[in-house]
């Protein structure tokens, strides 16, 4: 089921902004446009992007780290070697460090809707 075109936008607009060396989770985009449920929609979203466009979709990966997008791009080898090639460290073959490089998307936009507010919501789950 591919996005809603408007929701695609507002997943793009988020995407656009993951520094290089960097990396965000499907949640954590999820979240900032608004829509904490709308995980599998980002990767949707994502998965549509045609390729060669200018949107880094290699910069996100699942709550845990693994390159889940990678067959996006033909394997997840093609996938982690622009990572690698970013310097974005890894804990294992196909798991980035998250740790290490996770970006929010409300670390530098005062219009993103933040972290969860709720004590029942865990971020590390996005």
């Amino acid at each position: 089921m591919p996005a809603a075109p408007d929701f695609a936008a507002r997943v793009y607009a988020v995407v656009a902004r993951v520094p290089p060396g960097r990396v965000t989770t499907y949640g954590r985009v999820a979240r900032a446009i608004g829509d904490p449920r709308g995980a599998r929609m980002v990767g949707w979203a994502l998965a549509s992007v045609v390729p060669g466009s200018d949107i880094p979709c290699h910069r996100v990966v699942n709550r845990v780290g693994l390159l889940s997008g990678g067959w996006h791009f033909g394997h997840p080898d093609v996938m982690r070697d622009l990572l690698v090639g970013e310097d974005v460290p890894f804990a294992d073959e196909y798991r980035v460090d998250l740790d290490a490089c996770v970006w929010d998307p409300w670390e530098d936009d005062d219009s993103a809707e933040g972290p969860p507010r709720d004590a029942g919501v865990v971020l590390d789950a996005m």
